[in-house]
């Protein structure tokens, strides 16, 4: 059977089965089963059961619930209103004002969360009322918040990066230093835009808010210190080499119920409730990660992967032509899956062709991330889209030309990565390596 052939049945039963409505785990595994009914000779479920366990076993996939939980915990705190009261002192000087703290408040979030809908969800509660009271545009707060909700993917700890580690075999610790630059860079390009936005249209710019003396905002920034001593813990430990992923993670989830435990808010029914959201986002995400691993060995037993890799090598494009020939792919699927998803559907065949390119995969799996990101803001299947629709009531097509300019920045990002590839390799070739 030609590789046209198979490539039409496993497309064929993949969108079939997503068009059902069934899970995406469960529609990955019976993509795999078909195709190992139809092309092996091997026992279907003893292949089946053999690859979930080896996928659902990973030492390196701990991490993913720990982080899950310990960002459900930072959700139930007062974390967005003191973030809030400590930035707005030092953002008020800025272009454009108070809406910096939409990013710089999406960014410290990331370092403690790991989720863009979490990140989005716990800034927003506090600065999109804030922010509406004090006279900003719906346009500039909207697209703003969503686009720098999209940080919780690269800023460690990214649960999307622990997913295209344990996919491609690939040290955590190393993917998350690789994403420290890059975020920071990206945070920097949208509060560029922010002041670029208050120089073109200055009358849209609230008036300023009274002054504040030095002393003033020193005293207001106390509201900060639990959440970098956080960031601190989960992501000093792991540069500094004294932790790997998984153990700074359960550092962070015991950091975060401290925290909680200060400001009153670790109740029972708070924890019973974090412990239910970590559970059901960590199942959820496990039940893909074991389909994508059973149809990744169902299409090697098909030959297909190696075959579309060497396609792809015999046309002899350039490593930047690959970059951006997969840009352009992972946005288009991007716009019908979400995230983690995209990443661990495509990375069997994907995989090949980068390391047939010569790419650096630590560098690669950042490239992953800021698409992905695009995905989020990227109707009609935009989660982050779908958070602040239901934050806000407004129309889908509304949020979505809000977030377009940040999704502009985001291709921008993608072509700083090419010209600058020490941004992603800088800090993993430098870190502490962890002891065992």
């Amino acid at each position: 059977m030609d590789e046209f052939m198979l490539t039409a049945i496993f497309l064929g039963t993949l969108f079939f089965l997503l068009g059902s409505g069934i899970w995406i785990g469960l529609a990955l595994l019976g993509v795999a089963f078909v195709g190992m009914e139809l092309f092996t000779s091997r026992p279907v479920g003893d292949a089946m059961f053999t690859t979930i366990w080896s996928a659902s076993s990973s030492w390196s996939l701990t991490a993913l619930p720990l982080f899950i939980w310990m960002g459900e915990i930072l959700f139930r705190t007062r974390l967005s209103e003191d973030m809030f009261r400590g930035l707005a002192p030092w953002m008020a000087p800025l272009p454009g004002r108070l809406l910096h703290t939409n990013v710089v408040g999406c960014t410290i979030f990331a370092a403690v969360s790991g989720s863009s809908a979490a990140t989005l969800t716990t800034v927003g509660k506090m600065s999109i009322p804030e922010l509406k009271k004090r006279g900003y545009p719906e346009f500039m707060i909207f697209g703003t918040l969503v686009g720098s909700s999209t940080l919780g993917l690269m800023i460690p700890p990214s649960l999307t990066l622990i997913v295209y580690g344990v996919t491609i075999n690939e040290s955590i610790s190393k993917l998350f230093m690789a994403g420290v630059l890059p975020g920071l860079v990206l945070a920097s390009l949208f509060m560029a835009y922010i002041a670029g936005w208050s120089f073109l249209r200055r009358h849209e710019v609230p008036t300023a808010e009274p002054k504040m003396t030095m002393l003033q905002r020193l005293y207001n920034s106390r509201f900060l210190i639990p959440v970098i001593l956080l960031i601190a813990l989960v992501i000093g430990t792991i540069y500094t080499g004294i932790a790997t992923a998984t153990e700074s993670a359960a550092f962070g989830v015991i950091g975060a119920l401290v925290l909680a435990a200060t400001q009153g808010s670790l109740t029972k029914e708070a924890l019973k409730e974090s412990l239910l959201g970590a559970t059901r986002t960590s199942c959820m995400i496990a039940l893909i990660l074991a389909g994508a691993a059973f149809l990744a060995l169902a299409m090697g037993f098909t030959g297909l992967p190696s075959t579309v890799a060497e396609y792809i090598a015999g046309l002899q494009l350039s490593p930047l032509t690959l970059i951006f020939a997969l840009m352009c792919f992972y946005i288009i699927i991007g716009m019908f899956l979400d995230g983690i998803s995209s990443v661990v559907l495509t990375m069997a065949v994907v995989e090949p062709m980068v390391r047939q390119a010569g790419i650096d995969l630590l560098w690669f799996g950042i490239f992953i991330v800021v698409v992905v990101e695009m995905a989020q803001i990227t109707p009609p299947i935009g989660f982050n889209l779908f958070v602040m629709q239901g934050m806000t009531k407004k129309p889908i097509g509304y949020i979505a030309k809000t977030a377009f300019p940040m999704f502009l920045l985001m291709v921008l990002m993608v072509g700083i990565l090419v010209l600058f590839p020490e941004l992603a390799t800088f800090l993993p070739e430098n870190m502490r390596q962890t002891p065992g």
